[in-house]
């Protein structure tokens, strides 16, 4: 997969979230490198694994011999874990615990395409499968390239950027795509941060459609959990982490009634005990500088039924 190994963020916080134990059974809704999944089995539970990454499953599989019988990976997005699991017989888990994002893996192969550090193919798919970011920036209207970096990426000079990137058609490489938005947005080599980081998230984020899988993967997660299973999430941006804020809050509220109606029975919150947010220790962005912007949100499956599928 690369050389730089991958170091999962906030690994000791995540595990006293879950407190997998013999026997208990957790999905790893971004296999990865296996950290989360390594930690867990190592507690002595069993655990399903998803990516849709193809890499990661096939660099998966010494850990699946290596821990026979309790890793099962699967090459799937973690919005489908109900029926995927249900096709193994699972009904329900006792943890899930899910790492947004791109992986370090794929920021570290240039030929993903994922970062603009090294030059590479314009790429982005995390499936390596379906519409790529070079089949989005060569194709797309300019107002629709706009509508995403604006979004996704929360770029507020979204429209000179995406008139810039229509104006530069066709871009191949990431290389090329950066250097557009660099001279879109008059960066100067040596700025704090490199306005391309924003549209190249942005971009990503389209491509893999992951807001839309966040949000299903949470009710996923609800569905499947028993009570008192535990949920984990781990982001490393706002939109992100602004999604599962709001669906932990919304979850953990049993609807107030108003005082100009009649008063009816509020339904029981199916999640409690929500975390507040935790972030890594000063230590631990000193050995991971990629931790930085990491925040882990938790919270506890009540019994009440799972409300109706995202």
């Amino acid at each position: 997969m690369s050389a730089a190994p991958h170091v999962p963020v906030l690994l000791d916080e995540v595990i006293a979230a879950l407190n997998p134990g013999e026997g208990d059974v957790i999905v790893d809704a971004t296999f990865g490198a296996g950290g989360y999944s390594r930690a867990i089995l190592d507690c002595g539970a069993q655990v399903h694994a998803f990516d849709r990454d193809p890499d990661a499953i096939a660099a998966g599989a010494a850990m699946v011999d290596e821990f026979a019988g309790r890793l099962t990976l699967h090459p799937r997005r973690f919005s489908e874990m109900v029926e995927t699991l249900a096709a193994s017989g699972v009904a329900k888990v006792d943890g899930v615990v899910m790492d947004i994002g791109v992986s370090s893996m794929q920021l570290d192969q240039a030929e993903r395409g994922f970062a603009f550090s090294t030059d590479g193919p314009l790429d982005m798919r995390m499936s390596q499968a379906g519409e790529s970011a070079a089949d989005f920036v060569n194709t797309a209207e300019e107002s629709a390239i706009a509508d995403v970096l604006y979004h996704y990426g929360e770029e507020r000079q979204s429209r000179r950027v995406a008139r810039a990137i229509v104006a530069a058609r066709p871009l191949d490489t990431t290389g090329e795509l950066a250097r557009v938005v660099r001279k879109a947005l008059g960066y100067r080599p040596g700025a704090p941060k490199d306005p391309a980081t924003r549209s190249f998230q942005a971009i990503r984020i389209h491509v893999n459609g992951e807001l839309d899988e966040l949000i299903e993967g949470l009710s996923a997660a609800e569905q499947l959990l028993n009570p008192g299973g535990r949920l984990a999430v781990v982001c490393f941006h706002s939109l992100e982490d602004r999604i599962v804020k709001r669906f932990l809050r919304d979850a953990s509220q049993a609807e107030a009634g108003s005082r100009h109606l009649p008063q009816l029975e509020a339904p029981e919150p199916v999640f409690a005990q929500v975390s507040k947010a935790i972030r890594p220790s000063g230590a631990e962005i000193a050995r991971n500088p990629r931790s930085r912007s990491s925040v882990l949100r938790s919270a506890v499956r009540t019994a009440t039924p799972a409300r109706e599928a995202a």
